[in-house]
């Protein structure tokens, strides 16, 4: 197939969002670090095809494209679909021999990285409940926004628990980080235009959720579950 010939396209099981095949396709050759060529070979299909779906949002390829990517890209052609987005992840076996490895602090902090999606655990009035949130590390702080009248507020002047994991479906493994420490609001003025300035993204909730609350480390520990190859 050239680049320029128009993309194979049949039938495919409904459920499919427009655009979101693409972006899957992009991510998954990205963490395996294959390049459009690379998968292209796998998949026995052309780069230019592989461009055609990552970058075109109306791009369908047909079943039989889908099977072969999927497969190119070591995953089932329900993830690639999308069809995992609404379940928990680790929905996949275990792995034959696998092994639990702790994490150093250094580890744990590369984990954390610079921004991403984590887990705060509270105790709150209402009793404990964990929240999702969007955080960002900032001088060797956690700290992430919301509004003073939302459940992340709770946590201000209060022991919480900070939680990050990565799980990776195809080879069964994985890894999480768990810090503890004192939350509090940030009012500061200089801290409050360093943290937005430096935030990545806006909250993915959205609304306005200008509270700035930050977690001071007490404690941080991580593992990572590796997978072990016979022989």
């Amino acid at each position: 197939m050239s680049e320029k010939t128009p993309p194979e396209t049949g039938s495919v099981p409904t459920g499919g969002t427009r655009g979101d095949i693409g972006r899957r396709i992009a991510q998954r050759r990205e963490e395996l670090g294959l390049t459009r060529e690379e998968t292209a070979a796998r998949a026995g299909t052309a780069p230019g095809y592989i461009q055609y779906l990552e970058e075109t949002s109306t791009a369908m390829p047909g079943l039989g494209v889908l099977i072969r990517l999927a497969d190119a890209l070591d995953m089932h052609v329900f993830a690639l679909r999308g069809g995992e987005t609404d379940l928990p992840p680790g929905i996949g076996r275990a792995a034959r021999h696998p092994e639990l490895i702790e994490l150093s602090v250094e580890e744990c902090w590369v984990r954390l990285s610079t921004h991403g999606v984590g887990r705060v655990a509270i105790d709150g009035p209402a009793g404990l409940f964990v929240v999702p949130l969007n955080y960002s590390v900032v001088d060797g702080m956690i700290a992430y926004r919301t509004a003073p009248d939302a459940t992340p507020a709770t946590a201000v002047d209060t022991h919480v628990a900070f939680e990050v994991d990565q799980i990776d479906e195809a080879l069964s493994q994985g890894w999480s980080v768990l810090l503890q420490g004192h939350a509090r609001a940030v009012s500061d003025a200089a801290t409050v235009r360093r943290l937005n300035a430096l935030a990545y993204s806006e909250p993915w909730a959205g609304g306005e959720r200008a509270m700035w609350v930050r977690i001071d480390p007490d404690s941080i520990s991580g593992r990572r579950i590796v997978v072990r190859r016979e022989g």
